[in-house]
């Protein structure tokens, strides 16, 4: 039977380990990517991997396409594409919070930081559901362009491969999160969402 919000404050069980406002993400998400694990060995690793692909392709066409070309095909891959996956994106991490349950879904966004999220209201999720909803966008549109990439010609491999760079950094409050999880392991962790309020509880499991 899936846990309520009102569960958790019963503090012979479960104790309250974090409150982050969605307000102030920022230091959250530079403090966990900067702490070391495997997992965010990982994440810069692949970073790092994205951006040679997208630099061995740029080398690879120079001198083939005029660079009026190449400069649109750049503007594609660094502002236009990343702009336009932004609800893709979103509707990815939607998707297994739908079929974990929830159902007051909500979008929002905060420019003054650049993030765009997604929260759950009242909607209490396990550490292996959170994991899932964290990392579907990151793996189904990684993967998917490194397919594009390899199948379509020269101009598209390179809008493309600076698009996967981005979005992988576009993921970054993502793994951020990830990794508190991860340096958590051993605990059970669950979280919900105050959706109205802009903010995030995480318990553990005493």
């Amino acid at each position: 039977m899936a846990l309520r919000v009102e569960d958790l404050d019963d503090e012979s069980k479960y104790r309250q380990k974090l409150v982050l406002s969605f307000n102030d993400m920022i230091p959250f998400i530079l403090d966990y990517l900067k702490r070391r694990s495997l997992l965010t060995i990982f994440f810069w690793s692949v970073c790092f991997i994205f951006m040679m692909i997208a630099v061995s392709i740029r080398v690879r066409i120079a001198g083939y396409y005029p660079a009026y070309n190449i400069m649109l095909h750049s503007l594609l891959g660094i502002i236009i594409f990343p702009v336009l996956s932004v609800p893709l994106h979103e509707s990815l991490h939607i998707i297994p919070y739908y079929l974990a349950g929830a159902r007051k879904i909500r979008f929002d966004m905060d420019l003054r930081q650049y993030l765009f999220y997604v929260t759950a209201h009242r909607h209490v999720a396990t550490s292996s559901q959170f994991r899932i909803i964290a990392l579907l966008p990151f793996i189904l549109i990684s993967s998917s362009l490194l397919v594009c990439i390899y199948l379509l010609p020269g101009l598209w491999k390179w809008s493309l491969s600076i698009f996967l760079f981005s979005h992988a950094t576009m993921c970054a409050g993502d793994f951020a999160l990830l990794n508190f999880y991860f340096l958590n392991r051993k605990k059970k962790i669950y979280t919900w969402d105050d959706a109205d309020r802009k903010l995030a509880y995480f318990y553990e499991e005493i």
